[in-house]
């Protein structure tokens, strides 16, 4: 299922590439913790055929605590997505997937522009069915209860360092500076009788995340406002090294006599439902595998939703 999301900020591309890496690392970090959140595998220069020079970021996304309980049976202790991202600003593309569940993944591919959304073939092949364009405003969307923050309310917002805000109802029609965040996302879960429904549901974390992110990046403007590329790029690697101390601290500081899962011996998949269906689960199915083929955990799991607690940091 395909849709694309547009959503603008009272901002410039050239601000947000500043205010994108800044907003990701500081988000990232805060919700990192108890041994699940976002853990960066690696970062480093990438040039693309096409969009030139720019950067490969790996990440694994932790999400045991938020897995359905039959699911945790088969699956390890810390259970994670891992998320790939390719920054050629202004083109981005971010790829989530799960190895041991090759039906499921979603890939984002975004574009950043200095207009209201009104680029109707942003991505410059096949224009997108009006039906499947969506409009995000960060003013007047509603978000879940727990993610609203006052000083996160653009209504009420007003940034120093550049003079802007608060935001009023109309704003993208007349406000200047404006830029729009262009976002293709394909999400996929090949399962019979819960593909559209799953999809679905998918799209509706997407939206959330989306929505959170980009409020907090304008938010957040005075606090980045001015880096360098550089001085930010310095900013993400501490912010990451702090990130991963936290997810592998918590991780090694559980206790393994705590966890009575079963050893993992069978891994998920989707080709035969008599097991699942002998447990009284029906969603996904479950393929035979000798456990010495299974990675010792954590288990690599292959690639921001997932959940909204964790997908948030891919945003943007």
């Amino acid at each position: 299922m395909l849709k694309e999301y547009r959503i603008c900020m009272p901002l410039t591309t050239e601000e947000y590439r500043i205010g994108q890496l800044y907003m990701i690392s500081k988000h990232s970090c805060e919700q990192s913790g108890e041994g699940e959140g976002v853990e960066v595998v690696r970062n480093e220069p990438d040039t693309h055929p096409q969009h030139g020079p720019g950067q490969l970021t790996e990440k694994r996304i932790y999400l045991s605590s938020k897995l359905p309980s039959w699911v945790k049976v088969f699956v390890p202790r810390f259970f994670y997505v891992t998320e790939k991202a390719w920054n050629f600003y202004p083109f981005t593309i971010t790829e989530y997937s799960v190895s041991f569940f090759p039906k499921f993944s979603i890939r984002i591919e975004t574009r950043f522009e200095n207009n209201n959304g009104s680029n109707d073939n942003v991505f410059g092949d096949t224009p997108t069915p009006a039906d499947d364009v969506c409009f995000l405003d960060i003013l007047t969307d509603p978000i879940l209860e727990r993610h609203y923050n006052e000083s996160e309310d653009l209504s009420r917002w007003r940034s120093n360092k550049t003079n802007r805000g608060p935001l009023e109802k109309g704003w993208r029609d007349n406000h200047s500076p404006i830029m729009c965040s262009y976002k293709r996302v394909k999400c996929s879960f090949e399962v019979y009788g819960f593909q559209t429904r799953t999809e679905d549901f998918l799209h509706k974390i997407i939206k959330d995340i989306l929505l959170v992110g980009h409020r907090q990046a304008v938010a957040w403007v005075d606090e980045w406002h001015g880096l360098s590329l550089e001085e930010v790029r310095e900013y993400e690697k501490a912010m990451q090294e702090k990130t991963n101390n936290k997810v592998k601290s918590n991780q090694n500081n559980s206790d393994p006599q705590g966890d009575t899962r079963p050893v993992i011996s069978r891994s998920i998949s989707v080709t035969d439902e008599r097991s699942l269906r002998r447990m009284g689960v029906t969603t996904v199915n479950i393929s035979s595998t000798s456990a010495s083929s299974l990675p010792h955990s954590p288990v690599r799991l292959n690639s921001t939703p997932s959940t909204s607690n964790n997908i948030e940091s891919r945003k943007s």
